[in-house]
């Protein structure tokens, strides 16, 4: 008899739903025709076990500097007991990591080439379940940028990507360039880097030449140093049509406009330069935010603040250094894309105290100093008065004499 969630194929196989308790045994089958049959199959058995199931699984992410210790735990349970193994997705070769009695994921010591997702496997006879995390390298140089492509333009490309871990640090990119021509290959120093804007992830690359191939790269750079470049892409730019039959109307394209801000001023405060301004007088998307650059005595220009918000007309800048020299500009941020700087203002700290000061008098000076001009303040009152007091009875006592000797000569010459 068959149980619920039981049933029988034509081709004479049982199908069993749910696995269960009522599903142990040995089983047989015995085929049949109108003439009878040749006997019964041999007896096979069946076992109920336990999928892998995991006991701990390790964090989505984890952050560590470089050169650390780094252990991700990762257990699981099952009958028969599962084998754990860990594997860095994407990565072909060793990746130098080692797992211990646990079956956690050991770095000793974490390298860059580490970073990036790894994925703890439980596998039985019955099943194989696996659950990820992320590794992130701290203390390094850029890593490489991802899905860098080129849209081909009138002697021109827009060259966009994703941008790779930035290691910790803030990270600028480049576009590197370069034709490709029927000579031997072409050395280094002839391709052609361009800057690329604080917080965008494209570049429009002009003034190419028609109908060439260009080769196209992204690098990224940190304080540390420069990551690699990304793969190299080749494009050509679209050189100018030449027909007499008259051109299509263009296609309506988004012009997007966005000036810079406008009347960047400074002012000095207790608590440190203020900076105030106006939003961009153009824009045609909706305003994102602002970032603050400066630099100090000529040298290069920094950014200070790029998350300042679109709502914002003000900041104020404390921690200047004293007797230094320095200028400050901002950016307007519009989605992807940037504005032109605004007018730069200068503020000079020369003669000043160090920001952030402070207006109240007993924390212009040290404790200890403070005391000693409070308590010769003091010693110099107690001996005004008391000399004071002294010059008047100096002065009593010569009058009482003078009177005396007055009423002395008095009574001589009475006698």
């Amino acid at each position: 008899s068959q149980l619920p969630g039981w049933s029988a194929r034509p081709d004479g196989s049982i199908v069993i739903a749910t696995g269960n308790d009522d599903a142990l045994g040995v089983y047989t089958c015995t085929p049949y025709n109108s003439y009878g049959t040749a006997g019964e199959s041999r007896p096979t058995r069946v076992l109920l076990k336990d999928p892998p199931a995991f006991t701990v699984r390790p964090k989505e992410e984890y952050f560590q500097e470089v050169g650390r210790e780094l252990v991700i735990p990762c257990a699981a349970y099952g009958d028969p007991p599962p084998t754990v193994t860990w594997l860095k997705v994407g990565s072909t070769g060793k990746s130098g990591a080692q797992v211990d009695g646990n079956s956690s994921l050991v770095f000793r010591p974490l390298i860059k080439e580490q970073h990036g997702t790894w994925e703890c496997t439980a596998t039985n006879q019955v099943a194989s379940v696996s659950t990820t995390t992320s590794v992130h390298v701290l203390g390094t140089s850029p890593h490489a940028v991802t899905n860098v492509s080129v849209l081909p333009l009138l002697l021109a490309a827009n060259i966009s990507w994703e941008p790779g871990f930035d290691g910790g640090y803030f990270q600028r990119f480049s576009v590197w360039y370069t034709p490709l021509v029927k000579h031997p290959h072409r050395a280094h120093h002839d391709w052609v880097s361009l800057p690329v804007p604080v917080g965008a992830q494209h570049l429009l690359v002009e003034n190419l030449q028609p109908d060439v191939s260009y080769q196209f790269s992204v690098l990224a750079q940190n304080k540390l140093g420069s990551g690699p470049f990304s793969q190299i892409v080749t494009s050509v730019p679209r050189g100018i049509p030449v027909t007499t039959v008259p051109p299509e109307p263009p296609a309506m394209t988004m012009h997007v406009f966005l000036s810079p801000p406008q009347a960047l001023t400074a002012n000095e405060t207790g608590r440190g330069v203020l900076l105030q301004w106006e939003p961009p007088a153009q824009l045609s998307v909706a305003l994102s935010g602002y970032a603050l650059e400066l630099r100090q005595d000529k040298g290069g220009w920094e950014v200070l603040d790029r998350s300042i918000p679109s709502t914002n007309t003000q900041v104020l800048v404390p921690g200047l250094i004293k007797d230094a020299f320095y200028e400050f500009r901002l950016v307007a941020f519009a989605g992807s894309y940037i504005s032109d700087p605004s007018n730069t203002v200068n503020v000079s700290t020369a003669g000043m105290e160090v920001y952030p000061s402070r207006t109240q008098l007993p924390e212009l000076l040290p404790q200890p100093v403070l005391a000693g001009v409070i308590g010769g303040i003091c010693f110099l009152s107690v001996a005004v008065i008391f000399s004071t007091m002294a010059a008047c009875i100096m002065n009593r006592r010569r009058a009482a004499r003078i009177q005396k000797r007055r009423q002395g000569r008095t009574w001589l010459a009475g006698c």
